[in-house]
């Protein structure tokens, strides 16, 4: 439960942030974010098919 209340925090201020910063600011960030959720991703799904 802290998770989550702390996810929505953080993408709350996020999104407020992204709103106040230059528009090149905001796009780099958002490639960094995507660029470890796709890490993320893949290292999930080596792990889980590790285990099968």
């Amino acid at each position: 439960m802290f998770f989550l209340v702390l996810a929505l925090f953080l993408l709350g201020v996020l999104t407020g942030t992204a709103a106040h910063v230059p528009l090149p600011v905001t796009l780099v960030s958002a490639a960094a974010i995507l660029a470890w959720l796709a890490a993320f991703a893949v290292r999930e799904r080596r792990a889980h098919r590790r285990h099968r």
